[in-house]
């Protein structure tokens, strides 16, 4: 099977997508001529033309809310925004009409739209443009949340969001653009189901949650963690709402203990709705505490590289709290 990076896998489920189905449209900001900032949609504007593949002004609200509109009216938009950090304009959109217009409709209405977007740190680009902001979003019953690890399961997953009858907020790790590769198979279908979780790699001490740029760290890690006697087992979410809190607490009965990593804030991040699952209904099962492996609560990632590094989890902070763990 060739190997491609994770955006080419997401280029390739966009392209397939609006191959497979004339209703599937682009619109954001640089998607068109130059094939975006990250390159995720070169090559889509000569295939499909201006009329699907939409420059949009800097205007996130607009971005949403053309989609929006389009999505009611039985088209299926891939709205992008250029950062997640520029999302909040469209916050209103997002929340208040996207995710509860099948409720408000009872059903009647539904807005099958895809919002990616590139978040996390890692690439030194500072206040703007490294945030998380997943949990804002998986606090929301109406969106489901979808975070990628790796291509194969990026592409299943954004073709699967595509054709979902629900808005999905897909979150793509830019860090793993293009230091993430994986074997993806071509001219094949690839579906990969939002909700389920994965097993990523087998483990009998401890569970390790993660997903998106921290899934791609925990697995090495846990390598790392198995040459000095520790077998960790790591479980990629990959989706957060609706999350799969099966897959959750039959690891962590399996382990007895639990570590959460993700790069976001301590204080609120999506680690905690792992941690009260896990409180709530795998308590007795606990041979340990459940740690978090977190970014610190200060407002943003820093700029400089050294201060970034300082912020946020890597392989060896993961690893010493592995050991941490495994020791206690």
């Amino acid at each position: 099977m060739p190997e491609i990076t994770l955006v080419e896998a997401i280029r390739q489920a966009m392209d397939e997508e609006m191959a497979r189905d004339e209703r599937v449209f682009i619109v954001g900001e640089d998607v068109g001529k130059r094939g975006g900032v990250f390159r995720a949609t070169v090559g889509l504007f000569e295939k499909y033309g201006e009329e699907r593949v939409i420059d949009s002004p800097l205007a996130e609200l607009s971005i949403v809310g053309v989609g929006i509109g389009a999505a009611l009216y039985g088209m299926r938009p891939i709205c992008e925004i250029q950062f997640a950090d520029f999302i909040y304009p469209a916050f209103n959109q997002i929340v208040s009409e996207a995710a509860k217009m099948c409720y408000r409709s009872n059903g009647e209405w539904t807005v099958p739209m895809v919002i990616r977007a590139p978040y996390g740190g890692g690439i030194g680009g500072g206040l703007y443009h490294s945030q998380s902001v997943e949990a804002f979003f998986a606090h929301v019953p109406g969106l489901k949340v979808v975070i990628p690890s790796n291509p194969y399961d990026a592409k299943g997953l954004l073709k699967s969001a595509v054709r979902d009858p629900n808005p999905v907020i897909f979150l793509e790790p830019k860090k793993g653009y293009r230091l993430i590769r994986g074997e993806v198979p071509d001219g094949e279908e690839i579906l990969v189901s939002i909700g389920p979780a994965r097993v990523s790699r087998q483990g009998s001490d401890l569970s390790l949650f993660a997903y998106g740029m921290m899934h791609y760290y925990a697995l090495q890690a846990a390598q790392k963690a198995a040459e000095e006697g520790i077998d960790v087992e790591v479980v990629d979410l990959r989706t957060l709402y609706p999350v799969d809190r099966q897959a959750i607490l039959a690891s962590v009965r399996k382990t007895g203990k639990a570590l959460i990593v993700h790069e976001d804030n301590l204080t609120g991040g999506y680690g905690a709705e792992i941690a009260a699952t896990i409180a709530e209904a795998a308590f007795s099962d606990l041979d340990a505490p459940v740690r978090r492996l977190c970014g610190p609560d200060v407002p943003a990632v820093p700029f400089s590289h050294p201060m970034q590094e300082w912020f946020m989890p890597n392989p060896q902070k993961i690893l010493q709290a592995i050991r941490e763990l495994a020791a206690f």
